[in-house]
């Protein structure tokens, strides 16, 4: 098994008890669960491979994956902004597959 099946193990075990779920998209996981290891390579920490990071952990905090608006997110359209955790429902083409807006206030994003 390798670092992003092991990294794919592990989070589905903790976050699916939580109402979380891989999107079905096999393929999109595990390209975003591989970003989130050149993350963790590169800053130290797994921040959201969607958002650019600044490599400041205490500025990045609300981006480390999960970042803080995946629960909004996935509340209101089933699925968090790079589409890494969906809702059961979003898995099962229950409710509109819709774009996720930029919840990260434009002050904390470094560009």
């Amino acid at each position: 098994m390798n670092e992003v099946e092991r990294l794919y193990e592990t989070l589905k075990k903790f976050q699916e008890p939580k109402g979380y779920y891989f999107n079905r998209d096999k393929e999109r996981v595990f390209e975003l669960l591989d970003a989130l290891l050149v993350n963790k390579k590169r800053y130290g920490y797994m921040s959201c491979p969607c958002r650019l990071a600044s490599g400041d952990r205490g500025l990045d905090k609300d981006i480390l994956c999960p970042c803080v608006y995946r629960g909004p997110d996935v509340e209101e359209y089933g699925s968090c902004y790079c589409n890494l955790y969906v809702s059961k429902a979003w898995n099962e083409d229950k409710i509109p597959r819709v774009h996720v807006p930029e919840r990260r206030p434009r002050e904390k994003i470094p560009y």
